[in-house]
Order: C-alpha cells, then sequence, then structure tokens
C-alpha cells in the first residue's frame, strides 16, 4: 500500500515506478484555498494533489462518522482518533481485551477510558467502516510493546 502523500511507488534497485491507477476529479479551487494547499504542502513535503486527496478522505471520513478526527503521528502519517478521547486503535485494543461482549463491553470501555459510551460507539463504527487500517495500528502498538517489555526484562536480568 502507497504512503498516503506518495503518488507513486519508486523501486530504484529495479529502475522501475510503479503508479496506481486513479481517477481524475478536476474541481476549481479559491484562489485563497489553492495557496494554503500549496503552502501546506511545501510544509510537509507533500505533492499538493496527494495532500488534496488525503484531506478530502479525511474530510468523507469525518463527515461519515461524527466525533472522529486525525491527528499526525511521529512516524509523519495520520491516525483516526475521537475529538475529546483516545485513538480510534486504543478504544478498540480496549475492547478486544475485555471479557464483556456487546453493550456492556461498550460502557465497560467507557467507564475504563472515562469516554461517554457513544464515543466508544463512535469508534467501532469507523473501526467497521477501516478495519485493516485500525488493525495495522493495533499490531503496531502491541509489537512496540513487546519490544519494550523484553528490553525492560534484558536490562533487569543484567542489573540482577
Amino acid at each position: 500500500m502507497c504512503h498516503p502523500l506518495l503518488s507513486c511507488l519508486d523501486i530504484a534497485s529495479r529502475g522501475v515506478t510503479v503508479c496506481p491507477v486513479k481517477g481524475t476529479l478536476t474541481i476549481r479551487l479559491d484562489d485563497a484555498v489553492r495557496a494554503r494547499l500549496e503552502q501546506r504542502a511545501e510544509d510537509v513535503h507533500a505533492a499538493p494533489t496527494a495532500l488534496a486527496q488525503q484531506l478530502l478522505d479525511e474530510g468523507l471520513r469525518m463527515a461519515a462518522y461524527p466525533g472522529v478526527i486525525f491527528r499526525p503521528t511521529s512516524s509523519g502519517g495520520r491516525l483516526a482518533g475521537l475529538v475529546a478521547g483516545p485513538d480510534v486503535a486504543e478504544v478498540i485494543d480496549i475492547l478486544d481485551g475485555l471479557e464483556a461482549g456487546g453493550e456492556e463491553a461498550v460502557a465497560e470501555a467507557a467507564r475504563w477510558l472515562r469516554l461517554h459510551p457513544q464515543q466508544v460507539r463512535t469508534a467501532v463504527s469507523y473501526y467497521a467502516a477501516f478495519p485493516d487500517e485500525i488493525d495495522r495500528e493495533v499490531g503496531f502498538r502491541q509489537r512496540a510493546a513487546d519490544e519494550a517489555r523484553a528490553r525492560w526484562q534484558r536490562e533487569q536480568t543484567l542489573l540482577g
């Protein structure tokens, strides 16, 4: 899968450039909007068209799932989160760890995360629409936690 801010994947070792097939949409932007888009694209080192695609995608997702926003990550990506709460991946990770199911799980996760149950349902709805995206993030976090735990255990063994 291509990075959302890259329009093509360059495989330098083989001298091949692979560009995913995309549809075309021509839109007219107000001068002020275009200037802001170009400035933001320059700030994040992205092509204006790739940034416009990312922002349109995020905007459509936020319109479909009120209460979901997108936050930048330390790796340069963007992650779905709740307006006044944690990332969607964190909510899903908590739900996966609960023994309860259904509305009982929603209520328990809401208490655990100090959220309104509707915020938990919003995260669940978003996850149902974009499971691969959220599963990747949950997996990444789990691997990072496992690595940190293993490093700590090695340190404790070394320190005796």
